[in-house]
């Protein structure tokens, strides 16, 4: 079984940044092959934001956020970082970190790959 927990969300004005942060309870990195970052806006279904793939740090984006947020890692402390930089009231939603298990998968934009879930931080962007 393995935990995660979100952390860094908040109220930002527009054009700010952020960083949120998912640790995932496992004895090393090699427990889950990838964490992906989804969220879910008011009214709104929720959806994919970035994954990144624990052993090689292959990465992939929304276009929706594409060369505005950044995901990486820090295997020793087995946490995944969201750096979301020039925000916009739309990036307002509750953000969620989740892990694949094993891979690897065809679509890592779609939440049934994601074996594990966090509880979700909340983002505001407002001015």
């Amino acid at each position: 079984q393995l935990h995660l927990v979100e952390s860094g969300g908040g109220l930002v004005q527009p054009g700010g940044s952020l960083r949120l942060a998912c640790a995932a309870s496992a004895s090393t990195s090699e427990d889950y092959y990838a964490i992906g970052w989804f969220r879910q806006a008011p009214g709104k279904p929720r959806a994919a934001v970035a994954c990144i793939i624990t052993n090689d740090g292959t990465t992939n984006y929304a276009d929706s956020v594409k060369d505005r947020f950044t995901i990486s890692k820090d295997n020793a402390k087995n946490t995944v970082y969201l750096q979301m930089n020039s925000l916009k009231p739309e990036d307002t939603a509750v953000y969620y970190c989740a892990a694949i298990a094993l891979g690897p998968v065809n679509m890592w934009y779609k939440e049934y790959e994601y074996d594990y879930w966090g509880q979700g931080t909340q983002v505001t962007v407002s001015s």
